[in-house]
């Protein structure tokens, strides 16, 4: 069994986040990822407090075990949900897209463990002065809103940077990804694409069959002019985007083009129009399955591949 400091701060059993992936991380797949023994998490996205709160309520009626919210601190709801993860106990926050720090003394007084997402060694230590407990390392290999640093590069650079348990994320799908996590200096990983292909997870079943069918170079990213990258699956919205990209066009035009394109991924299956967010990893995913099963094959495989790491340098895992 391998136990980290992640492990112990946050109760759980592997040392593994599932993404907090806006339409796709819902009470639902949230609670099978804490069942099966890692943390899941709701992501919030730009859904309403009320909403929010009666997903809170779902997953604890799923599980008993820990999880966590993902609130993305630009939606204009942001304050809302701050407030009712207080409220309704919940015990992990993770955030995104703006600074955490207006709410960090209520959710430390109501004993929330604090984990930030962070793109870069000078955030990452910024989060740790406002009082985090750990931050997540994202590098632009991950689906979605992406930085610019390679998870290979950011991770040891963070780790080096603040005391805090640093949680790897973009670019990890097997115990190779896993064992290169802790080489680099983090404690956990957080993964996203391949439990967008957990059966409890929402995502229609052509953005599941479009990531298991992928190559290693199918994905792309998108709105890099605009200060907005997302890295996502190529297809006909996403090819026409790159080419606007490249024209005379006005933000506000370009982004009229995105509006509800993940929720026509996710629901709809629009193979052409919807924006399907996945990681460059999506060529190591073939196939789907329930959360437990996912979660439970990376960390076997994660503890063979290390011990016989370990075994080869004479060392052994008790």
């Amino acid at each position: 069994m391998i136990k980290t400091k992640l492990t112990e701060m946050l109760g759980i059993r592997y040392p593994v986040i599932q993404g907090g992936m806006a339409w796709v991380a819902d009470a639902k797949l949230a609670a099978a990822v804490s069942e099966a023994g890692g943390l899941g998490l709701i992501g919030a996205a730009n859904a309403p407090g009320e909403l929010v709160e009666s997903w809170i309520k779902e997953a604890k009626s799923l599980t008993d075990k820990p999880f966590g919210v993902n609130i993305m601190l630009m939606s204009p709801h942001a304050d809302d949900i701050a407030r009712i993860c207080v409220e309704q106990g919940v015990k992990v926050i993770t955030t995104g897209a703006g600074n955490p720090g207006k709410y960090m003394e209520a959710w430390k007084a109501a004993g929330i463990k604090v984990i930030p997402v962070v793109p870069s060694a000078a955030l990452a230590k910024r989060m740790e002065r406002a009082g985090a407990d750990a931050v997540v390392a994202e590098g632009t290999e991950s689906g979605g809103h992406v930085g610019e640093l390679t998870t290979m590069a950011l991770v040891p650079q963070v780790a080096d940077a603040v005391d805090i348990p640093v949680i790897a994320a973009g670019g990890i799908a097997d115990a190779r990804g896993f064992g290169a996590a802790l080489m680099l200096g983090a404690c956990g990983v957080q993964c996203g694409t391949i439990f967008v292909c957990a059966e409890e997870s929402p995502a229609h079943l052509n953005y599941k069959q479009m990531i298991v069918d992928a190559k290693d170079t199918d994905t792309v990213v998108t709105g890099r002019a605009g200060g907005a990258p997302v890295r996502c699956l190529k297809n006909k919205l996403s090819r026409r985007l790159l080419k606007m990209e490249h024209e005379e066009i006005g933000r506000e035009e370009y982004e009229l083009r995105t509006v509800g394109s993940l929720r026509r991924a996710v629901l709809d299956g629009d193979k052409d129009e919807g924006t399907f967010m996945a990681g460059q990893i999506a060529g190591l995913v073939d196939r789907v399955a329930p959360a437990k099963d996912i979660l439970e094959k990376l960390m076997a495989d994660s503890e063979q591949l290390l011990g016989s790491f370990l075994e080869m340098r004479g060392v052994t895992l008790e």
